[in-house]
């Protein structure tokens, strides 16, 4: 049971870590596509302000422009996902792997497993 429950919590952590991958990519394109003022009724941009503008809209409120107009706030969304990418999902595959881990040594070799062991170790 104890391994059963590591993959799952390894599958969790691997899709998460997949969406907030590709999270960061899409808010560091729309960063670098705004830079050159795009057609706002472009599908691909339509696409990545409807992404991310959940996201920033809520930090534009405690974040105000610097200087000349310039939005930091997708700096500062880059680093909340990066956050939670090392310390949400990396923690949940690192402790799948651990229970794993665990779980395979307390075994001894060429034990076989039957359904009843299984359920005698849980």
């Amino acid at each position: 049971m104890t391994i059963i429950l590591a993959n799952i919590l390894l599958a969790v952590g691997m899709v998460l870590d997949m969406i907030l991958g590709l999270m960061i990519l899409i808010v560091i394109v729309r960063a670098v596509i705004s830079w050159v003022n795009p057609d706002p009724f472009n599908p691909v941009v339509r696409f990545l302000t409807a992404s991310t503008e959940p996201l920033l809209k809520p930090l534009r409120r405690y974040i105000p422009p610097v200087g000349a107009g310039i939005d930091l706030t997708p700096l500062v969304l880059l680093l909340a996902l990066y956050f939670l990418r090392i310390a949400l999902a990396q923690t949940l595959v690192d402790l799948a792997t651990d229970m794993k881990y665990k779980a395979r040594i307390s075994m001894e070799p060429g034990t076989v497993i039957h359904s009843a062991t299984l359920e005698n170790m849980s």
